[in-house]
C-alpha cells in the first residue's frame, strides 16, 4: 500500500513528466521532482508551503521596493507563516522601517527581526556561512532526536537561526548541537514549540 509521501512523490513525477513533455526542458523535472520530495518530507501542510513561498515573494518585494534599505543586505525566510529577516542595515531606525515594512506583509503572522547594524558581509563570509549551514543539517541528518527535515537551518555572518514546529525538548537540543558547531558565533531560536 502506497504511502501519502511516495504518492504524493509519485505524483510530483507524473506531473514533471507532462511538463517535461510539452516543454522539452529537462530542468523542469529536476526541479519539480525537488520540490516534491521537499514537500513530502516537510512538516507544514503543502498549502502552507505554497503560502510560505509566496509571502517570502511578497517581503522580498516590499523590502526591494523600498529605496531607503537598498545598501542594506536583507536575508528573507518564511516557515509557516512567520518571517525571518537576517542582515545588515546602516542604523536602527533601517531596522524598524523593515519590521514595519514586513508586518504589513498580507499573510505574514509573526516577525523575526535579528538584522545586525553593521557593514555588509563579504562574499568570503557569505560562502563561510553556507558551509556552516552545512555542517548543522549533517549533524541533524545524523541525530537520533532531531529530525532533520522539520528544522530549517539558515546562517548570516555565523549566526545560525532555527525554525520549525518542533517539542521543546527537539528545540533545545539542535540549539544544543548548532551551538557546539564549529564557526558558529550565535544561535537564534525562532522555533514554534509544539503542545
Amino acid at each position: 500500500m502506497m504511502t501519502h509521501s511516495r504518492k504524493f512523490i509519485l505524483s510530483a513525477v507524473l506531473s514533471s513528466a507532462i511538463v517535461l513533455g510539452l516543454s522539452g526542458c529537462a530542468a523542469a523535472l529536476v526541479g519539480a521532482t525537488a520540490v516534491g520530495i521537499s514537500a513530502a518530507t516537510d512538516t507544514r501542510s503543502v498549502g502552507t508551503q505554497l503560502d510560505d513561498q509566496t509571502i517570502e515573494i511578497r517581503t522580498i518585494t516590499a523590502l526591494k521596493g523600498e529605496s531607503r534599505l537598498e545598501n542594506s543586505r536583507i536575508k528573507v525566510t518564511s516557515f509557516n507563516r512567520s518571517i525571518l529577516l537576517l542582515g545588515q542595515v546602516s542604523d536602527s531606525s533601517m531596522r524598524d522601517l523593515a519590521t514595519h515594512l514586513v508586518r504589513n506583509v498580507e499573510g505574514v503572522q509573526r516577525v523575526h527581526n535579528e538584522l545586525q547594524v553593521a557593514p555588509v558581509i563579504s562574499f568570503g563570509q557569505i560562502s563561510k556561512d553556507t558551509y556552516i549551514t552545512s555542517k548543522v543539517k549533517a549533524k541533524f541528518v545524523t541525530d537520533e532526536t532531531v529530525k532533520a527535515a522539520e528544522i530549517k537551518v539558515v546562517t548570516e555572518n555565523a549566526e545560525v537561526a532555527l525554525m520549525g514546529i518542533v517539542t521543546r525538548e527537539v528545540a533545545d537540543h539542535a540549539i544544543e548541537i548548532t551551538r557546539n558547531t564549529n564557526d558558529v558565533k550565535r544561535v537564534i531560536d525562532a522555533f514554534e514549540i509544539r503542545r
